[in-house]
Order: C-alpha cells, then sequence, then structure tokens
C-alpha cells in the first residue's frame, strides 16, 4: 500500500482500531496501515511518514513518532510554545524540526508502553517488549527489550 499525499491516513483491509487509539498527522504527514493489523491505544505522530505494515500487533500506550514535535534548544523551544499557542495573535511560524520516517514491517508485534522513535525500521516478525524505547532499527525476526532496545532473542 503506497501513498503520496500529505496529512493522509490510509488504512487497508480488515485494520482493527479500538478505543484509546490516536493519530496526530502534522501538515506535512501520513500514516498507513497495513492489512489485518490491530492497534489498541496506540499514538501515532506523523510529521512525514509512518508506515505500519499487515498482520501488526499493536499494543495498549504504545508511541510511534517519526519527529521530536519540538524544539531541543532552549531558544527554539520558547518560540515553539508561542507558534502553538491557538489564540495568540501574534503567533511566529514553528521552527523546523527534524523528521524521520518509522517503518514497521509485517508481523510485528509491539508490547504495551513501548516508544518507536523517529527514524526506526522494526523488520519482519520481530517483537519490542513491553516498555522498550527503541531508538535505532530493529533486525528481522528478534525479540528487543530495554531502553535502548537490544536485541534479547532472535527466531530461525
Amino acid at each position: 500500500m503506497k501513498t503520496k499525499a500529505a496529512h493522509a491516513l490510509r488504512f487497508g483491509n480488515h485494520v482493527s482500531v479500538y478505543a484509546g487509539c490516536s493519530f496526530a498527522l502534522g501538515l506535512n504527514g501520513s500514516a498507513v496501515v497495513g492489512d489485518f493489523t490491530l492497534l489498541n491505544g496506540a499514538l501515532v505522530m506523523a510529521d512525514e511518514r509512518i508506515e505500519i505494515g499487515s498482520h501488526c500487533l499493536i499494543s495498549w500506550n504504545v508511541g510511534i513518532a517519526d519527529s521530536d514535535f519540538h524544539p531541543l534548544e532552549p531558544a527554539q523551544r520558547l518560540i515553539d510554545a508561542q507558534a502553538v499557542a491557538p489564540f495568540y495573535k501574534d503567533r511566529p511560524p514553528r521552527p523546523k524540526l527534524e523528521t524521520r520516517p518509522v517503518k514497521i514491517c509485517d508481523n510485528v508485534w509491539i508490547g504495551m508502553n513501548a516508544i518507536v522513535l523517529k527514524g526506526v525500521t522494526i523488520g519482519e516478525n520481530s517483537v519490542v517488549a513491553a516498555g522498550a524505547v527503541v531508538t535505532k532499527s530493529v533486525p528481522a525476526n528478534c525479540v528487543v527489550a530495554g531502553n535502548p532496545a537490544a536485541v534479547v532473542k532472535t527466531f530461525q
């Protein structure tokens, strides 16, 4: 499933989205969810692109983000706070933020309270343990756990 449209949310066939799920798409953000994927209480935040494959299981309170969503530098954060204030009449433009797409391949299970950060690819058939913080890409056919997430098991 492919999309080139900005600010797009696309679902494949037989996707299950349960209570508590949120999709926050920036002006140029898109999120794509493949066939037979289940999302249960996840937060998907795309300023660029997040792709979730088919047959994935995304558990409660999982966060997936392709950006930091606010600048790290203190002076830029001050500007950002004014820029996102909805009723501030002299709102400045938001500072440019670094984004990197996230890709979750087919048949991935992400456990409760895990966080997947910008630029990460999670290989097919992999498992992200509950509470893991995924800061780097994950190979196919493995289990990762911890903060930062590290491989703790591989599948044949």
